[in-house]
């Protein structure tokens, strides 16, 4: 896990962001496989891939913040 912090938080946050919302319009790329994979459509491997890669950042930046507030908790 030591990758993770030499991840910036500032570059994680932005690339959430951005990869996480875009495409803006008509609905978020992240938004729309979620409800793909709620629904049980998401069956596609190129789906699969679109949704790990536009949610690949969220999913670090949660692990980040979860481990930034584990070590202030032992210190």
């Amino acid at each position: 896990m030591s990758f993770l912090d030499k991840i910036p938080m500032q570059t994680l946050v932005i690339a959430a962001i951005f990869l996480g919302l875009s495409p803006f319009v008509p609905e978020p790329h992240l938004w729309q496989k979620l409800k793909m994979l709620v629904a049980g459509e998401l069956v596609k491997p190129l789906d699969m891939f679109d949704m790990l890669f536009h949610g690949a950042p969220t999913l670090l930046l949660i692990a980040k913040l979860a481990r930034n507030s584990k070590r202030a908790g032992e210190e």
